[in-house]
C-alpha cells in the first residue's frame, strides 16, 4: 500500500494503519530532528512522538490528493519550528555555535562537517539536511517551506558554498 493510502485508512477510523506509517517513517524523522536538534536524542525521539500525534490528531485534515510525504514533513517542520522560537526566546542560540579551538583541533570529518553544519544559517542548513540526508527532491522541500524550487535551489547552492568555507576554517 502507498504512504497515501494508509493515510486514507487513517482518516478514515482504521488507526491500525498508522502503525505502518510509523514504522516506514519513524527513522527519516529522527534523522530530521537529529540534525535540528543538535543530536540531543531524547528530544529528537519526543518530535518523533509529536509528530505521529498530530498526524492522528488532524487526520481529517489530510486530503486524498496530497502528497504524505511532503503533509508528514511539513507538520515536523511545523513542530521544529514552533520548537525553534521557543529556544530562540530563551536564550541566543547563535551562542552555542561559536567556532572554538577545540572543534578547530578536531581531527575527526564527521564532527567538523556536523559542526559547520550547526554554524550555517537555519535556511541553508535544512534544505541541506532534507535533500542530502533525507532524500527529498526539491520540490518537495519548496512544498513543505511554502515557497519556490528556484528558491530552494538558490538555499541548496549557497548552503554547499558556505559549508565548504566554514568546513574548511575549522578543519
Amino acid at each position: 500500500m502507498t504512504d497515501e493510502s494508509l493515510m486514507l485508512c487513517v482518516k478514515n477510523e482504521d488507526l491500525d494503519k498508522a502503525a505502518i506509517l510509523y514504522e516506514r517513517y519513524k527513522r527519516r524523522l529522527f534523522n530530521f530532528f537529529l540534525y535540528k536538534n543538535n543530536s540531543n536524542k531524547e528530544k529528537s525521539e519526543d518530535c518523533v512522538h509529536q509528530v505521529f500525534y498530530r498526524i492522528i490528531k488532524y487526520r481529517q485534515s489530510y486530503k486524498e490528493d496530497n502528497n504524505f510525504k511532503v503533509w508528514v514533513y511539513t507538520i515536523a517542520w511545523n513542530i521544529q519550528h514552533n520548537d525553534f522560537k521557543q529556544q530562540a526566546k530563551m536564550d541566543d542560540v547563535r551562542a552555542n555555535y561559536q567556532i572554538t579551538e577545540e572543534y578547530t583541533q578536531i581531527d575527526d570529518r564527521h564532527q567538523a562537517i556536523q559542526h559547520a553544519l550547526m554554524l550555517l544559517p537555519e535556511p541553508y542548513r535544512e534544505v541541506l539536511l532534507m535533500s542530502k540526508f533525507l532524500g527529498l527532491k526539491y520540490e518537495e522541500i519548496a512544498a513543505i517551506n511554502n515557497c519556490s524550487v528556484g528558491v530552494i535551489k538558490t538555499r541548496a547552492f549557497r548552503a554547499i558554498q558556505q559549508l565548504r568555507e566554514v568546513y574548511f576554517k575549522i578543519s
